[in-house]
């Protein structure tokens, strides 16, 4: 069973959905450029990423032993948390919980609706206390970043970022159906990156 474990948190803890609407969705799950490189130390920013593989876990047991939630509740609190930026897939989260229900840190009752609401058990809450140091780095990342990345003219960065992907990605099908155009707004890409690598150089 615990080999069951492994593979459902190695896929569970991948990262995050891309939403159109939102390139932070693409570029925090380290698809940006130079993601690939550097780890950095637990505490820092470390390479696009926000999360290491596992931290997951402790995220939602923490939502949890703040009260009982539904699936969509994590999501949506996440979501919060992060400004409205980051949504994290029902593919990364719903794994996760049933992990998290196999390992017995986590159990779910169904509602007359057919819903299922999950609570931390008292061995999730023990897990989670033993891992209270971690779970308090992952927290204060979370705060950091919305404190920096998601305030002032970062916001209005993300906003950018927001309308270029919606303006591109809702216009995918007439796209995809006109090479001339692709190229052409591929050609734009291209050459806003390398004005903004000659500006940040």
């Amino acid at each position: 069973m615990c080999n069951s474990w492994h593979s459902r948190e190695h896929r569970a803890g991948r990262g995050w959905s891309f939403d159109p609407a939102s390139m932070a969705g693409f570029w925090w799950t380290g698809g940006g450029p130079g993601a690939a490189g550097a780890r950095g130390r637990r505490g820092g920013h470390r390479g696009g990423k926000i999360f290491e593989q596992g931290d997951l876990k402790y995220v939602i047991l923490q939502l949890l032993e703040e009260k009982p939630r539904h699936g969509y509740d994590i999501i949506k609190e996440l979501e919060e948390r992060f400004a409205g930026t980051y949504s994290p897939s029902p593919g990364t989260v719903y794994p996760t919980l049933s992990m998290l229900e196999d390992m017995g840190y986590a159990r779910a009752q169904a509602e007359e609706s057919g819903r299922k609401i999950f609570e931390i058990t008292p061995e999730g809450k023990a897990y989670l206390e033993e891992n209270r140091g971690t779970v308090t780095d992952i927290f204060d990342r979370i705060a950091e970043l919305g404190s920096s990345i998601f305030s002032g003219g970062m916001m209005e960065l993300n906003q950018a970022f927001k309308r270029l992907g919606w303006v591109t990605y809702s216009n995918a099908p007439k796209l995809a159906q006109n090479e001339e155009r692709l190229k052409a707004v591929r050609a734009i890409l291209d050459r806003a990156t390398k004005e903004i690598e000659a500006a940040l150089a």
